[in-house]
């Protein structure tokens, strides 16, 4: 993939869609949430009209705040899972990448106080409306031993939300599937903020 990537969403939505873009602007994912299903399907595919599937994501359990995320690509095979790191995610956004039963990667929120401040200022009669444009929420996806491989950054937006995923080390094409894949269900997630 040619980085940064960009992620866009509607934020006030009923059917979640996003879109993301490599650096020369062409269509990398389309991402489109399944609703009404008591297990979560996400659905990933290279073009906006749906016709080429890439990879699926299905949650292992009925609707759960720990849910893990299992990623196959087009032909079923298992390419790797996130999950939300219980109760640690309630005060700093926390989810562990996983091949297998082995974490790989983690997703960190950056900074907390952004997540608390977006909660005060999303309670202001009509200057609420504007907290995503003032607050950008920062995530840094690291290896266990600590070393940062990107960085997602919210960038300001009205009415949507506009992320760029960039390259800070080097990874091999399942590490960076696994990567990407998870940012995307951790967005899904996390959507509502910010």
């Amino acid at each position: 993939m040619q980085y940064p990537l960009e992620i866009r969403f509607k934020i006030w939505t009923f059917a979640p869609t996003i879109s993301v873009t490599n650096a020369q602007g062409n269509l990398v994912f389309y991402v489109r949430q399944k609703l009404f299903k008591l297990k979560e399907v996400i659905n990933i595919f290279a073009d906006e009209q749906r016709s080429q599937p890439l990879y699926e994501i299905k949650a292992d359990r009925i609707i759960d705040f720990s849910a893990r995320y299992h990623f196959s690509d087009s032909t079923g095979t298992y390419v790797g899972a996130v999950k939300r790191r219980g109760l640690k995610s309630i005060w700093r956004a926390h989810y562990d990448i996983f091949d297998g039963d082995t974490v790989v990667f983690t997703i960190q929120e950056e900074n907390p106080w952004i997540k608390v401040l977006d909660a005060l200022f999303e309670q202001i009669p009509v200057v609420g409306a504007f907290s995503g444009y003032v607050l950008h929420p920062k995530y840094l996806i690291a290896r266990p031993s600590g070393g940062v491989v990107m960085r997602l950054e919210k960038l300001p937006a009205f009415w949507e939300g506009k992320y760029l995923i960039k390259q800070i080390d080097q990874l091999n094409d399942r590490e960076e599937k696994q990567a990407v894949l998870s940012v995307l269900m951790m967005l899904l997630l996390e959507r509502s903020r910010g």
